[in-house]
């Protein structure tokens, strides 16, 4: 995958070339070519080629899930059950606090069930007689709405105590202070003998998950509705079909190994900085990325099917900065030629406008001609190093 630039870099001149094309402008196109015939240079010849457009933006680390600890009850902390630093799973206990009076409560809350089911089944057991009674016209029918009342009182109160029993149940529990999901540990801000309570403002500790990353990174919202344009107007190609690959260079240069999935893409242009925010998410199992690490994402954006690619060294500048390409025709003579182009990596150009297909450009021999002049042209294998002969 390549990385393009909508601007092409300053930074490749042909010092030779570009004062041929300055001589040219001042009528230095007078002189004849070199004793012993026409001028020897090498072309390459413009041919569409596929090429893997794609983008590098600056990033940032962020933690894929931060957990923030704290007490659900009041106590006094008896244990700290994990090393800082450890991994921990989710549900793990971390601290426990004293248990003693939630358990009191817990029991106490067992004892009125006790008492609730026992009045039930009194009530239950008088309420069926009743029924009985009143078929056979032995009770009124007052006491018998009484005792159907008495027992829906007594189903009420069973439920009430038991609903009573669970909450106490839940308090004890909570004096394990649990980790809500699975990560690392930080240092812990409370030790043996602290006294906290519900719902805190201060944690006791974090636990962050780091396996998957995310990767925040910015994109100017100019690129981003040029490329637009370009995938709706079938200039570009889209990537795949499975979603956007994201590779990462580290801030020490080197690679990271698994690529990642762009997840999200913002829709909102930032007030002062003019950039979208984009999100992508990479599997980190060794736990090599570090939340707030400074990274480079590199974001595949298209594919370019029909993509007119030159080597750098083609392209010269002319004595106003625009680039230049040396095109030979049919009649053996060289024209300079403006033209579009951005970087599309390894040394090469992709050209946006001024050239077209089996047009031939030169690439070497430039200082020994000028525009007009009538050359000898030779293809060459650049690859391969081979001069004209």
């Amino acid at each position: 995958m390549q990385k393009p630039m909508t601007r092409a870099p300053k930074a490749t001149f042909l010092p030779g070339a570009i004062a041929l094309l300055a001589l040219a402008g001042c009528g230095a196109g007078k002189q004849g070519p070199p004793q012993g015939g026409l001028p020897q240079v090498g072309v390459v010849v413009v041919q569409p080629a596929r090429l893997e457009l794609s983008t590098v933006l600056p990033g940032r680390t962020v933690a894929y899930r931060i957990a923030q600890v704290r007490p659900r009850v009041n106590g006094i902390i008896v244990r700290r059950l994990y090393v800082e630093g450890a991994f921990v799973k989710a549900g793990q206990s971390l601290y426990e606090l004293d248990p003693a009076t939630y358990q009191a409560a817990a029991d106490a809350a067992q004892a009125a069930v006790a008492k609730a089911d026992a009045n039930e089944l009194t009530v239950r057991l008088k309420y069926e007689r009743y029924q009985k009674l009143a078929a056979r016209g032995d009770v009124s029918a007052q006491d018998r709405d009484d005792i159907t009342a008495l027992h829906k009182q007594a189903e009420a109160d069973q439920a009430t105590a038991r609903a009573a029993l669970e909450a106490a149940r839940i308090n004890l529990d909570y004096t394990h202070v649990r980790s809500p999901i699975a990560g690392r540990t930080s240092t812990s801000a409370y030790t043996e003998g602290a006294l906290v309570t519900a719902n805190q403002d201060a944690a006791l500790t974090t636990v962050t998950q780091t396996d998957p990353m995310y990767v925040d990174f910015v994109q100017p919202a100019g690129d981003v509705l040029k490329l637009r344009e370009r995938l709706a107007a079938g200039k570009l190609q889209r990537a795949g079909k499975a979603g956007v690959l994201v590779r990462l260079q580290l801030d020490d240069g080197s690679s990271y190994a698994s690529p990642g999935q762009l997840e999200f893409t913002g829709i909102t242009v930032g007030d002062t900085t003019g950039t979208i925010t984009l999100r992508a998410v990479f599997p980190n199992p060794d736990g090599r990325l570090l939340p707030g690490m400074y990274v480079r994402a590199l974001l595949g954006q298209g594919v370019d099917e029909k993509a007119l690619l030159l080597p750098q060294l083609a392209i010269a500048r002319d004595v106003r900065g625009q680039p230049v390409a040396m095109v030979v025709g049919a009649d053996h003579k060289v024209a300079a030629r403006l033209v579009q182009v951005e970087d599309a990596g390894a040394n090469r150009w992709r050209v946006l406008t001024g050239l077209s297909p089996g047009e031939r450009v030169v690439v070497q021999g430039l200082q020994n001609i000028h525009e007009g002049s009538e050359v000898q042209d030779q293809v060459v294998d650049l690859a391969a190093n081979s001069p004209p002969r």
